[in-house]
């Protein structure tokens, strides 16, 4: 679903990313787990088209970034750090502009909102400005949007930054039911291990550079600590 091959990025001489190689399978739910600083928010950039990478090539469902970005970026629905709703706006409005820009018909916009919502839980605040809402419920809410077009890969950027324990627990549940459901692949970005052991597969990114890849227990075992944690802040302090 994803492969990215020596792919590297500079901020002027300085490197964010150096000859990355990674590649993700449909139905995978897969935590990139590093410190602040480590290139994770940088890959999402280069990723969503944000940037453009200074070396190296990426292929979303088999379509190149770089040559064919329109084709590649359809099958992305991403959920940034920062929140990006229109406070100002209605759950239901924020979700059709998003459902206008895919151009899905108004019948199915609505039903997926609905659908979407419900499952979530915030359904019955359909028609409430967002600006209403707690911290937990816009996460919930963005969830929804990145997932209206049903895009074949999602990408969460430390998408729990701020969120209480069930507040964090429901968007993983979420994210979860959908890898099942529908087969998607999920890449997680974050900085907490606790987050990271749940995954089917931790990638660990440290300056730029991957130093571990594999089920959260090979993982344990390649960083050299006696859990996940203190192998982590071992490697990575």
């Amino acid at each position: 679903m994803l492969r990215i091959k020596n792919l590297t990025q500079r901020y002027g001489s300085k490197p964010a990313l150096q000859a990355l190689d990674l590649e993700l399978k449909p139905g995978e739910f897969v935590a990139l787990l590093g410190p602040n600083g480590a290139g994770k928010s940088t890959l999402f950039q280069v990723l969503t088209g944000l940037f453009s990478a200074s070396e190296g090539e990426v292929e979303v469902a088999g379509h190149s970034l770089r040559r064919s970005a329109s084709q590649a970026l359809r099958h992305i629905g991403v959920v940034f750090q920062q929140m990006s709703l229109d406070l100002d706006l209605s759950i239901r409005r924020n979700l059709l502009f998003q459902a206008d820009l895919h151009g899905l018909p108004r019948a199915l916009a609505h039903a997926r909102i609905e659908a979407g919502c419900a499952r979530l839980g915030v359904d019955a605040n359909l028609d409430r400005p967002v600006r209403e809402l707690s911290g937990g419920n816009r996460r919930k809410v963005e969830l929804v949007r990145a997932t209206l077009h049903q895009p074949a890969m999602l990408l969460m950027d430390e998408a729990t930054v701020g969120l209480d324990p069930k507040s964090r627990q429901d968007l993983l549940r979420a994210l979860h039911a959908d890898v099942n459901e529908r087969g998607a692949c999920v890449l997680w970005a974050t900085h907490l291990v606790n987050e990271a052991e749940g995954a089917d597969r931790v990638v660990v990114l440290h300056k730029g550079k991957l130093i571990a890849d594999g089920t959260p227990a090979e993982v344990t075992r390649a960083l050299g600590g006696e859990t996940l944690e203190a192998g982590f802040i071992a490697r990575t302090a």
